[in-house]
Order: C-alpha cells, then sequence, then structure tokens
C-alpha cells in the first residue's frame, strides 16, 4: 500500500472513521484532516480523528498521496475546487459518496487532469457529525470502487489495497450500475423511512405522544433510519433521481398490487411475498451483512 499520507475532507461519521481506522490498521501513514465547521475541527483534534487537523483544504491536502473528500454529495464539487491548487501531480482523489455518477462528473470536471477514483464504503450508522466515527466501521463491510474509463490500474489498486487494509470488502463496478443497484438497496428505504415516519407525525387523528409511545419494533426500525443526517439524504435523492425514481416507480407498483391483495382479502399472495422476503432477510444475516443487534450491529463498538 503506496500511500503515505492520506488527507481527509470532512471529518463526521465517515471521515472520522476512516482518520481512526487508519491509525489502528496503517500506524505508517500520515493523516491530516479538515472540516468547514470550526467546532468539527475542534471536536476532532480532541477525538485525534487525524494526526494533524487543518485550519484549511489547502493546507490538508498538500503532498497527500491520497485525497477523500467526505462531504455531503451536493457539496463534492465545491469541496474540490477550493483545494484544487494545493493537490500535487500524481494524488490520487477519492471519495466516500452514495451516488456515483454525478460525482464522478463533478470531480472531474474540478479537477482536470488529475486521478479521480470514487469509492463508496457502504457502511454507516444513523448517527453524524465528529462523534459518531469508529474505527471498526468498515469491518467486514462492501466498498464499491467505481473507476472512470481510463482510470490507471495501478492506481485503482492502491485504493483497493487502503480500503481491504481498513477491513472492507471490495467491489468494483460501474457508476451508473452503482447507482441503480444503491437506489434500490440504499436510498428506496431510507426515502419509506423518512416518508412513513413524517405520515405518522401527520396523522390529526393520532397524537404525535401516541406515536411515540405506542410505536412498535417495526415503526422503530423507520425512526432509526429517519434520523440519518438530512442533508447528506437530501444530496443523494437530487444527484441519484434518475436511478432513485426508477426504483421508486417500481416500488410504487408493487405496493399497488399488495393494496389490491388486501382489497380482496388474497392471503395467498401476501403469505408469497411475505415468505420470499424472508428468506432474503436471513440471506443478508447469513452473508455476515448485518445481525439482530441495533446500530446496524454496531452496538459493541468502540467509543
Amino acid at each position: 500500500m503506496s500511500f503515505g499520507r492520506v488527507a481527509i475532507i470532512g471529518l463526521g461519521l465517515l471521515g472520522g472513521s476512516i482518520g481512526l481506522a487508519i491509525r489502528q490498521h496503517l500506524p505508517g501513514v500520515t493523516t491530516t484532516g479538515y472540516d468547514a465547521d470550526p467546532a468539527v475541527r475542534l471536536r476532532a483534534g480532541e477525538r485525534r480523528l487525524a494526526d494533524r487537523i487543518c485550519a484549511s483544504a489547502e493546507e490538508a491536502v498538500k503532498d497527500a498521496d491520497l485525497v477523500i473528500f467526505c462531504v455531503p454529495v451536493g457539496a463534492m464539487g465545491a469541496a474540490a475546487r477550493d483545494c484544487a491548487g494545493a493537490l500535487k501531480p500524481g494524488v490520487v482523489v477519492s471519495d466516500v459518496g452514495s451516488s456515483k455518477a454525478t460525482i464522478t462528473e463533478a470531480l472531474c470536471a474540478a479537477l482536470p487532469g488529475l486521478a479521480v477514483i470514487p469509492a463508496h464504503p457502504v457502511a454507516g450508522t444513523e448517527n453524524s457529525g465528529p462523534d459518531a466515527g469508529f474505527a471498526s466501521l468498515f469491518q467486514q463491510r462492501w466498498c464499491i470502487i467505481t473507476p472512470p474509463e481510463g482510470a490507471d490500474r495501478k492506481q485503482v489498486d492502491q485504493l483497493i489495497d487502503f480500503w481491504e487494509a481498513l477491513g472492507a470488502m471490495v467491489e468494483t463496478m460501474s457508476a451508473p450500475h452503482h447507482d441503480r443497484v444503491l437506489a434500490v438497496t440504499s436510498h428506496i428505504p431510507h426515502l419509506i423511512a423518512y416518508t412513513i415516519v413524517g405520515t405518522a407525525s401527520d396523522l390529526e387523528e393520532v397524537t404525535r405522544s401516541e406515536v411515540i409511545k405506542y410505536s412498535a419494533g417495526g415503526f422503530r426500525d423507520f425512526t432509526r433510519i429517519a434520523a440519518s443526517d438530512p442533508t447528506m439524504w437530501r444530496d443523494v435523492f437530487l444527484n441519484n433521481r434518475e436511478a432513485v425514481l426508477d426504483m421508486l416507480d417500481r416500488f410504487l407498483t408493487d405496493l399497488a398490487h399488495m393494496r389490491e391483495s388486501i382489497i380482496a382479502g388474497d392471503g395467498e399472495a401476501m403469505f408469497d411475498l411475505f415468505t420470499r422476503t424472508r428468506a432474503i432477510r436471513r440471506s443478508i444475516v447469513a452473508l455476515g451483512q448485518d445481525d439482530a443487534r441495533p446500530d446496524f450491529g454496531r452496538s459493541d463498538h468502540e467509543g
């Protein structure tokens, strides 16, 4: 692994976890960190999320071999432009965003001539901010790397080695394919969670206190997801709009079919769907991608 110095721009859950994971698994790598929020920089320094917390993005990326942007998807282009002049030749620029096609376009436009290799660690919790990160976040979780056409194979392999060193399992795919897959597995579930919790809070015949008091396990699971960072998820939906809308249309069609089954009293159709989806859940657990504990199976993490 040839990245001797890594700069982390954005020190929330993912950025902070990267810094802590590097310290634990790659002690020979020097890290610098920057966040636009002075309060976050202060707390990041207290938690030692990077070896050095810098006062500007330009200072953080100077002489870095790898720069990872851990900012909301909609802020990627601006964040890259802010430090473009300080990036050294040969640097690898990456990110952690949940949509890839628009990020690739934004980073390549902001940093012409530099190696942009986007990545998405499919890991997280509903928590955000500099206190949310922990070193084991990426253990046995997938990181999807989406190299643009013509990307240098050696640099791609370096980035793969980096994420594997942090404990992740790595897969590569095209940015458009990533965006369709994640629309199904991540983006639509979050949209449903935000919507159903919003619906419950807006019901005139049910008080908010009753929603909170009598919430069952399924609703509590939705509220956990709906507690995720609003800015991040707003940007995800706006930047992966086409794939999200395609999957949303499919979901609405399937939901309409389920509504018709309820109207018709078609218990067999409901039972068949529930049986099939139950098997998928068990397969996810069997693959080690989740378990019965809260906090995405991370309830016992350090810090």
